[in-house]
């Protein structure tokens, strides 16, 4: 039975709920923070910028809206699930537009690949590289499904706290050939080069190297076709605000500005936290949706904290230099998402997780959401954001100094590719570095989505949603089980449903 924190404020007095403290706002303690309020727990989150979202933050400047983070929304039934436990819909507050093509994929010999979720202009796609391939392409798509029946359906949301847990699952995963990597398993059943790009690119959007990710990560491929790639109109940001007023309307606070110092833990139980500037919250439990690197690094007593060894250990997935810019005129031919890929992939990836040097060739994913969504950026221009995987600061790079050469270098990629005439149309632009990354939202080594996906970093190798040494204290977001991504994000939230005591039944 849980124990009602002491907190004398008068808050507290009107409302005799357990209190639940999420310290974050990404889209994992955005979601934590819904899913308590249903079960019960008077909910505070701690957010230390000045808006929320985290990662998924907004920029606007100059009449230009851009999403900082995720631009996609897959599985959207685990949004929608979301806004049914406030007792609302999702689309009284967001409306979602299916992306067609999910991405155009071009390759550096100007070849081109539309890739959606029709499967027969998939087959005809796959077809037009090699015609031998199709009926591989299908055996693929066959074992996508399966693989994502069980890695995320029935899995996805399950809590592995016990290595039994593990054990039980290894023949599947087995089976699966969860113990290969994604690239290794898509060239078991396609033969041509291009075409296992295709199929295998997807661990980059999790933060994982597609010959080292663990094959669970297939399953994108089937979770794409049977849900949909999906963009939120007005942005992603729509999203975010969105939660913030279900948190509301549970009647649970969201502080901005508020930056967590310390989490408190007496006789082994977490028992609130501590603010930059000393003031304490008291709490039943607390969840953490900071990278669970810093959680155990910075904000919890060093009794409890990694050691040192865990931390050099630990492999963090990609950096990220990512170029947001507005042009004072339109680009039509351009898609929504586009993937523009350099000379070399095998090569380029491995300089860039390996060996961590800052290549010269770059593979890009250009997104242009004011090819669906207009009011995005002035009337007659375009908004963009390019991102550009490259290593995390164990690389040694001094962002402060590479960042304007390395943004002209993209600028001239996209200039003879696809934007022709971009230097003279640019009206505003930034730049996020892997630097920002670690300075803004305290993420180790800068990476750009936390722990990197290997079967060593996975299930119950990850870090744990339920902490494992201390008492009521949770944990959520890209850096616990499942991972990165949005549907690993909102999944984390949703095993607090099976760790956490529901409120109402207990209080």
């Amino acid at each position: 039975m849980l124990t009602l924190a002491v907190d004398h404020s008068v808050e507290q007095v009107r409302d005799r709920r357990p209190h639940a403290v999420v310290i974050g706002s990404g889209f994992g303690g955005l979601a934590a923070g819904v899913r308590l309020g249903a079960r019960g727990y008077r909910v505070t989150l701690l957010e230390r910028l000045e808006q929320a979202g985290g990662r998924a933050r907004v920029h606007r400047q100059d009449g230009f809206t851009f999403d900082a983070g995720p631009t996609i929304v897959t599985a959207p039934q685990l949004f929608e699930e979301l806004w049914t436990l406030a007792g609302r819909r999702l689309s009284d507050d967001v409306t979602l537009v299916p992306m067609d093509p999910f991405y155009r994929i071009q390759f550096a010999d100007g070849s081109s690949f539309a890739y959606s979720g029709d499967p027969d202009r998939m087959r005809a796609e796959v077809a037009r590289f090699a015609l031998d391939d199709v009926a591989g392409y299908e055996r693929f798509m066959a074992h996508s499904r399966a693989v994502c029946e069980i890695g995320f359906e029935r899995l996805g949301h399950v809590p592995f706290g016990r290595i039994g847990a593990m054990l039980k699952i290894a023949p599947d995963l087995i089976r699966l050939s969860g113990h290969r990597s994604v690239y290794n398993v898509v060239a078991r059943f396609i033969r041509d080069e291009r075409l296992r790009t295709v199929f295998s690119f997807h661990p980059l959007l999790i933060g994982g190297n597609p010959f080292q990710a663990s094959a669970i990560y297939c399953l994108i491929a089937d979770l794409e076709r049977r849900w949909g790639v999906h963009f939120a109109m007005g942005g992603t940001g729509q999203l975010v605000d969105g939660l913030v007023r279900l948190i509301r309307s549970q009647r649970g606070r969201v502080r901005l500005g508020a930056e967590v110092a310390r989490i408190r833990v007496e006789n082994g139980s977490a028992t609130g936290v501590e603010l930059q500037g000393g003031e304490t919250i008291a709490a039943d439990l607390v969840v953490s949706n900071a990278d669970s690197a810093v959680t155990h690094a910075r904000l919890l007593p060093e009794a409890q904290r990694w050691s040192s060894g865990r931390f050099r250990r630990a492999r963090s997935s990609m950096g990220l230099f990512v170029w947001y810019f507005g042009t004072k005129r339109r680009y039509p031919e351009v898609d929504h998402h586009t993937i523009l890929l350099g000379p070399r992939y095998r090569g380029l990836l491995s300089d860039i997780f390996d060996r961590k040097v800052l290549a010269e060739d770059a593979s890009l994913y250009l997104h242009r959401p004011t090819a669906t969504d207009p009011s995005l950026a002035p009337p007659g221009c375009d908004a963009f954001y390019v991102l550009a995987p490259v290593p995390n600061l164990a690389g040694g790079q001094d962002w402060q100094t590479l960042a304007d050469s390395y943004r002209r270098r993209i600028a001239r990629i996209l200039e003879t590719s696809l934007l022709p005439g971009l230097t003279d149309a640019i009206v505003t632009s930034r730049v996020t570095t892997p630097q920002d990354f670690q300075d803004d939202f305290l993420s180790y080594r800068g990476s750009g989505f936390g722990l990197e996906p290997v079967l060593t970093q996975s299930a119950w190798f990850r870090p744990h949603n339920r902490d494992g040494h201390v008492r009521n204290l949770y944990l959520v977001g890209a850096g616990t089980h499942p991972g990165a991504g949005l549907p690993g994000v909102l999944s984390s939230a949703r095993v607090l449903d099976s760790v956490v005591p529901d409120a109402r039944v207990t209080a």
